[in-house]
């Protein structure tokens, strides 16, 4: 398949309109061409510096501009946060992913930062941080000190963006991410549902993502929690086909990339997580909570895939067992598509 970085909102709402079964069975071939299958990779997320956020982000708990339930927190010591991540690699997780609520790191901050990454990588787990808007330097100084992947979510689409956030501009975030990319790092980005954004906002959400110059490596796709305080706690409810269909969206979209089912997990059963892994989502967040809201519990994860017959050794295919996977989808493919009884057994392109 072809790796795009043109679409139109046009060509993703046509997509995101398909028959969900083709769509799906479309994502799941898309996935296993790029991907093992039966694996998601399993990161978990920290908050080593909690609310008193300066943004005025809608959906947030942790801005400054509301009144929820969460308590303002100092950045942490460094030593808690290797302990949180040493208890994460052992609870299975192959990354380790850290938040702080800041608009952007202050330089005072930068040593500490620079030590975490080291400390969380001598303990062999890959590293992410989201810490707000950066500038060219101060990404520069982050991929020197080792740090693997910045997060830093595009939102929602350009035109809806205003109504969300109001304290940072669309622009602001692009030039975020070119900084990451330019340094050497690898990109997580993604959005949210659920905000009150119609459906041209969702295939405007992953038009820009996929229309980057290069794909972020992990698109992270959030179904809103909705927090007491926030002005969205009152938001309409996601239809869960619907968010299903950005998930095979994205992985059609963005074949290579990590499709990571994020946030709001806490209030999907376990039929749909499953058609979302059908439909590519192949990475999701681990631990009882991400930042400040509910996450399903380890053991619940862990319950279903094996219910799924996922990660049941823990580690992904190695490289020929892919190959292997792929040469055995093919010849089923081909029985199918050519049931004669004297072709079932030769085929030259194999």
């Amino acid at each position: 398949m072809e790796v795009r970085h043109n679409w139109t909102v046009k060509e993703v709402r046509e997509l995101l309109e398909k028959p969900f079964m083709d769509l799906l069975f479309e994502a799941q071939l898309v996935h296993r061409e790029h991907h093992p299958h039966n694996y998601v990779q399993v990161s978990t997320l920290l908050s080593i510096k909690t609310g008193a956020c300066p943004e005025d982000c809608k959906y947030c708990p942790q801005s400054a501009h509301y009144s929820t339930d969460v308590e303002k927190e100092r950045l942490m010591e460094v030593e808690r946060v290797l302990d949180a991540a040493k208890k994460a690699k052992a609870a299975g997780s192959t990354r380790f992913c850290m938040g702080a609520a800041w608009k952007n790191p202050k330089e005072r901050d930068m040593p500490y930062i620079k030590q975490i990454i080291a400390g969380v990588k001598e303990q062999g787990l890959e590293t992410c941080m989201t810490l707000g808007m950066l500038t060219a330097q101060q990404a520069q100084e982050l991929a020197d000190a080792g740090l693997d992947y910045y997060n830093h979510n595009l939102d929602t689409s350009p035109e809806f963006y205003g109504k969300i956030i109001t304290t940072r501009t669309y622009q602001d975030r692009l030039d975020t991410l070119s900084h990451i990319r330019d340094a050497g790092m690898k990109i997580c980005s993604g959005g949210i549902i659920g905000m009150g954004e119609n459906a041209n906002d969702r295939a405007g959400l992953l038009t820009e993502l996929a229309n980057l110059p290069v794909h972020p490596e992990s698109v992270p796709i959030n179904m809103l929690v909705k927090v007491k305080g926030t002005p969205l706690e009152n938001a309409e409810d996601v239809e869960p086909f619907d968010f299903i269909r950005l998930i095979a969206a994205a992985r059609i979209m963005m074949p290579a990339s990590a499709v990571r089912l994020s946030a709001g997990r806490e209030n999907m059963n376990e039929q749909m997580q499953a058609l979302c892994f059908m439909a590519g989502a192949n990475s999701i967040f681990y631990g009882c909570k991400l930042l400040t809201t509910p996450n399903p519990s380890e053991d619940a994860d862990m319950l279903l895939f094996d219910k799924l017959g996922i990660n049941h050794q823990h580690v992904a295919q190695k490289p020929d067992e892919i190959e292997e996977s792929k040469l055995l989808d093919r010849v089923v493919e081909n029985v199918v598509s050519r049931p004669q009884k004297d072709d079932l057994f030769y085929d030259a392109s194999l």
